[in-house]
């Protein structure tokens, strides 16, 4: 069986049925799931998607400090921007291009540890990462982790009930987690330490680089505007960890098909090019799939990719080593093949 057949621990209803169908669970089931998963009290080997979770709680007040006492035309606008762009770019550079696809090279562990901390530490690397590379795999098939034909709940507690490692992995496999995590810096658990954690990443090590993080960036926010741009910008950051858990539905269509002709290039799976995402934060999820390990998405001059921009300028100072670029391979197979396709009809056309 291939390794991101099973890397992922399988959620208690499956991905698939014995037919090879698409499992589509109730939403009872899907709750169920979720709390389930949360429990560390029934085993401590539920400790990451407990924590990632913990960590929307802790942004909760700050959020509703925010709607209360600092909603003012400033903050609202400052709020936007964080959440929306700063926060949306630095997962589309971090976790996607970087964590998951390599898409780049950092010079050293220094700029590497500025790219990841560039924003309040939300999502945790593991989490992402292993599972996206299977939803790569698997994009809109029984398996994938964040299938949008089996619902928007499907999607949205997908970090919990179908994002984290397997808990049974032998050592070889385990290993071969340990090579898809080793370039993003975030220290592994030894095979024994994963037996007992169940994670890749130790949650110690993970907590306290939390709360530094978190410390950081609150006593930047308070010297810059006091307690009304710190609470502003940390309720920001709660307002993005629970929209972003939408992505893939809306990214996937809704599990439909809504692809567009000389715009959605990939018809292997329901990825489309969505305006929003993109805008704000490099998401051309259709042009992503189509060549995954490129450190550009925005290939067509409209598609405006603040992700991009941030690598080039890194890569400019000489924080980036090497990246990847498919904007010519994107031209070269679809754009300008489809722009001659499109010439050849209308020349069809008017001559009839």
């Amino acid at each position: 069986m291939p390794f991101l057949d099973y890397v992922l621990q399988t959620p208690s209803y499956g991905w698939k049925d014995e037919n090879g169908t698409l499992v589509k669970p109730t939403v009872k089931q899907i709750i169920s799931e979720f709390f389930s998963r949360l429990n560390i009290f029934e085993t401590r080997k539920n400790w990451l998607p407990f924590f990632s979770w913990l960590k929307i709680l802790c942004l909760a007040p700050f959020f509703i400090l925010f709607l209360i006492f600092f909603m003012h035309w400033w903050t609202i606008l400052a709020a936007f921007v964080y959440s929306m762009i700063i926060m949306g770019t630095h997962g589309t550079i971090w976790h996607h291009r970087y964590c998951t696809h390599g898409a780049y090279t950092f010079r050293n562990k220094f700029w590497r540890f500025i790219t990841q901390n560039l924003t309040i530490s939300v999502i945790p690397e593991e989490i992402y990462a292993i599972s996206h590379h299977v939803h790569h795999s698997k994009s809109d098939q029984p398996g994938d982790p964040y299938n949008a034909q089996a619902g928007f709940l499907y999607c949205f507690l997908a970090d919990v009930n179908h994002q984290p490692i397997a808990k049974d992995l032998d050592k070889n496999d385990y290993h071969r987690i340990t090579l898809l995590m080793q370039h993003t810096g975030i220290k592994a658990n030894t095979y024994m330490q994963y037996q007992y954690w169940g994670s890749y990443a130790n949650p110690w090590r993970t907590i306290l680089s939390w709360v530094l993080n978190w410390l950081f960036w609150y006593t930047a926010f308070y010297l810059i505007g006091g307690n009304t741009l710190a609470v502003s910008l940390f309720g920001a950051a709660a307002f993005w960890a629970v929209g972003v858990r939408t992505f893939n539905y809306e990214g996937h269509a809704k599990g439909k098909n809504k692809q567009h002709e000389g715009v959605d290039y990939n018809q292997k799976d329901k990825s489309i090019n969505q305006l929003w995402p993109g805008f704000v934060a490099g998401e051309w999820h259709n042009n992503h799939h189509l060549f995954p390990k490129s450190a550009r998405s925005g290939f067509k001059p409209y598609q405006v990719d603040f992700a991009w921009y941030y690598i080039r300028f890194m890569s400019w100072l000489g924080a980036i080593s090497h990246y990847k670029d498919a904007k010519k391979q994107f031209y070269l197979r679809y754009e300008l093949p489809y722009l001659h396709l499109k010439k050849e009809r209308k020349l069809a056309k008017n001559h009839y």
